[in-house]
């Protein structure tokens, strides 16, 4: 696989799972959330509070980041990060989910 092919596979990967958690109502976009709670009609789906789409943020920051070390790997030698590394890509990973933040809690809602 080409580097620049690599690195903006990377790239879009870590935009869309960023949203991820903002877009969907299930876990990972995959698992609905268990049961209902009192007050819900039964077709109504359930919502998921804000610790965990940030859990689920945190965890697919890292399945994105093992992604890239898995492609870096196949590209040659991998290079050891630092605290740095991780701190920059976190901050960078919480700026490609603004636009799902955005759309799930500041956009008014019209009935």
């Amino acid at each position: 696989m080409d580097n620049s092919i690599a690195a903006w596979l990377v790239v879009a990967l870590a935009a869309a799972a960023a949203n991820l958690p903002f877009l969907s109502e299930r876990v990972f976009g995959v698992v609905p959330l268990p049961g209902r709670s009192s007050g819900q009609e039964a077709g109504e789906a359930r919502t998921k509070r804000f610790p965990l789409r940030l859990l689920e943020l945190i965890v697919l920051y890292f399945l994105v980041g093992f992604v890239a070390r898995l492609l870096e790997s196949r590209i040659g030698s991998v290079y050891v990060q630092t605290w740095e590394f991780f701190a920059v890509t976190g901050c960078l990973f919480l700026v490609l989910a603004f636009p799902g933040f955005v759309l799930r809690y500041l956009r008014k809602r019209r009935n």
